[in-house]
């Protein structure tokens, strides 16, 4: 049937136009990854193998749908449906090769056969396009130069790019069989940890999100946060603040979560008084602090789980503080500037009320209670998201029943066969909307996962990772502020081409052992800092995508907004320091020193606030704003004397100008009132 026939449709979640038959085989790809995962989550768990190379096959084939090879923007013609139906068989070969002749694979371990090559091959080919359409170009480059690397050297197949390496880097290199088996045919490649994690973990908590946004959760948590700051100074971006902590810890992307809160909240801190830049940085600062607030974070909070062997309830315990520092920051962020531009509240009579909010919408919170409650007992993640996943339906189902069955008939609507079909219809597209958006959400996630799985898998295979952490100990000679500083522009450096996840298992694979073993961080620790610093390429120019996407909402400069936003997320860049520092907030320790860290934290990073905008009680001059930020400094160095002196500067520099806004308040000799 040709294109003309059936009029194009705008698919969501990708802005390519697609024929109708098309839209349908979408869906039904889609409701069948999602059913399949929750499957293998709640009801028969699979074999490593067979879970992660069906979910492999069915990401695949949705990203070859979704995306067409020459881009969005074009029409796929003949060529492009050649080249998209090729990758498509691509996608189911490589998945169901792995699932029909798994046993036999087993049994030739490391004495492949001329199939399993070729299988291989158009296994790492098909990832690598998949990851250039739905994730990025950038991502697929790395992945491109990661397998030259391994086959480099004088027993490689590229022998002659071995004398372009230097010195440290050099390898023995290793032909084609052996890559291959490395990346596919084992467990440390495409199939290996990130990719286990995405398939498991990681896509059942992205379904239940889409489940809480297709049913209206976002507008709730936006709505709650109104309630309950709206009517003080600078309401609507607390409320941005407060909205993005509750949103972005289930949406599991900083970008989607500015693009679902910011377009209720940057229209009205606009209108406040913010500058459209300062409230579409705002936003995405916010946002991006959503990937770490407990419960759900981002999805490196379950690699991080799984690489350090800490169960992931631990791992949620030892973000609660550190996510609170960073909401507060931001949250004096942006009180300071309602302070400053004499910003006052919204009228009690355009906010919602908390009442009616939690009456409408109280639901929402029952399936996050199932998720902590079942978190504490220790159950499995994935199981967990499966039982949150069904209670949100049953929830949703539930109300909606008791309305048609009970509300309606009251205002008029009789409950008759035609109106209980229409109404069941309207729930089973709710339902299949769900599984449809959880799936599509994971696409980009699960593939940056596949490419990392290949780097990962060279990185192992000739030992580039005890390299770097050499080259790591050479450049910052053995000072831990220079090594932290290096992760830190590293991050950025990736950040500019990768998504987060994928920059966070880079990283952690490259620079993670230097940390540990050679600076003595504990692993958690370790690899926290990581995580936090990559999550920073999001809001820091000159390619800071959640800036960007806050900026398109709010009608302002895409880098003047990156800078804002960038200025109003530097805990990324404190809070992690204060980790390495100060152990004890996340490993433990005294109570009286939990609390003295905890209070010296939130202190600091309020003072650099006021000094970063020059402005608390009344305006800062230059000279407390440069004690103030040297101050910081010696409060997050582990040594309490330079501690008791920086929380001293501290609060000198703030009673100062306190006094300062009194004497404008209250010349001399006006007297009061």
């Amino acid at each position: 049937m040709s294109e003309s026939a059936n009029p194009p449709v705008t698919v969501p979640g990708g802005n390519a136009i697609q024929p109708r038959p098309i839209l349908w085989l979408i869906t039904l790809v889609a409701v069948g990854l999602s059913l399949f995962q929750l499957y293998s989550a709640g009801i028969q768990p699979l074999g490593l193998f067979y879970q992660r190379s069906v979910h492999l096959m069915l990401i695949m084939m949705l990203a070859f749908l979704i995306f067409p090879v020459f881009g969005p923007n074009r029409k796929r013609g003949v060529l492009g449906w050649v080249i998209d139906a090729a990758f498509f068989a691509g996608a189911m070969i490589t998945g169901g090769y792995m699932v029909l002749y798994l046993d036999e694979i087993i049994r030739r371990a490391g004495f492949w056969s001329q199939t399993d090559i070729i299988v291989g091959c158009i296994a790492v080919v098909t990832v690598l396009e998949a990851s250039r359409r739905a994730v990025g170009l950038g991502m697929t480059i790395i992945g491109v130069i990661a397998i030259l690397y391994a086959f480099a050297g004088p027993r490689g197949e590229l022998p002659w790019l071995g004398q372009f390496m230097p010195g440290i880097l050099e390898h023995r290199g290793y032909n084609l069989d052996r890559v291959v088996g490395q990346l596919y045919l084992g467990q440390e490649g495409i199939f290996g940890l990130p990719l286990g994690v995405a398939a498991t973990f990681i896509f059942v908590f992205v379904l239940f999100g889409a489940f809480l946004e297709s049913t209206g959760a976002g507008k709730f948590f936006i709505d709650m946060a109104y309630a309950a700051t709206g009517r003080q100074r600078g309401g609507p971006a607390k409320a941005a603040v407060i909205a993005s902590a509750g949103m972005g810890s289930i949406s599991g992307s900083a970008i989607a979560n500015v693009v679902t809160t910011g377009a209720f909240t940057i229209p009205l801190m606009k209108r406040l008084g913010y500058k459209p830049h300062q409230a579409g940085g705002i936003e995405a600062a916010a946002s991006t602090g959503g990937q770490i607030m407990p419960p759900l974070m981002g999805a490196g909070a379950f690699l991080i789980a799984e690489y350090t062997n800490t169960p992931y309830l631990d791992v949620v315990k030892v973000s609660i503080l550190p996510a609170i520092m960073y909401f507060a920051t931001v949250y004096l962020f942006v009180h300071i500037i309602a302070l400053k531009q004499g910003m006052q509240g919204m009228a009690r009579s355009e906010l919602p009320q908390m009442r009616d909010v939690l009456r409408e919408g109280w639901h929402f919170l029952l399936p996050l209670a199932v998720l902590v409650w079942l978190l504490a007992m220790h159950m499995s993640p994935m199981r967990v998201g499966f039982y949150a996943v069904v209670t949100m339906v049953a929830v949703a189902a539930l109300r909606y029943a008791i309305w048609f069955l009970f509300v309606a008939p009251r205002q008029g609507q009789p409950v008759t066969l035609a109106s209980t079909g229409r109404v069941v219809w309207a729930g089973f597209l709710k339902l299949v909307e769900g599984l449809e958006l959880g799936a599509r959400n994971a696409v980009s996630v699960s593939l940056a996962c596949a490419v990392a799985g290949i780097i990962v898998g060279v990185v192992g295979l000739t030992g580039l990772g005890l390299k770097f952490s050499a080259m790591m100990m050479a450049f910052s000679g053995g000072n831990i502020v220079l090594a932290l500083l290096m992760v830190l522009l590293a991050s950025l450096i990736l950040g500019m081409g990768l998504p987060v996840t994928a920059s966070y298992i880079v990283l952690i694979v490259l620079v993670g052992p230097a940390l540990t073993a050679e600076f003595g961080i504990p692993l958690l620790i370790a690899h926290l800092v990581v995580f936090w610093y990559s999550q920073d390429s999001n809001v820091t120019p000159p390619i800071a995508l959640a800036g960007f996407a806050g900026a398109a909402i709010a009608g302002s400069k895409p880098m003047a907004t990156g800078v804002q936003a960038w200025k109003f997320a530097k805990g990324l860049y404190l809070i992690p320091m204060f980790m390495v520092f100060n152990p004890e907030i996340i490993i433990g320790g005294p109570l009286h020193i939990l609390a003295w860290n905890g209070l010296i934290a939130i202190l600091a990073l309020g003072a650099f606030a006021a000094a970063l905008e020059g402005y608390l009680f009344t305006r800062m001059s230059w000279l407390p704003r440069i004690a103030i930020s040297g101050a910081i400094v010696a409060v997050f160095y582990p040594n309490f004397m330079l501690e008791a002196i920086g929380v001293a500067v501290m609060i000198v520099a703030i009673g100062a100008n306190w006094l300062a806004s009194r004497r404008e308040t209250h010349p001399a000799g006006t007297g009061t009132t």
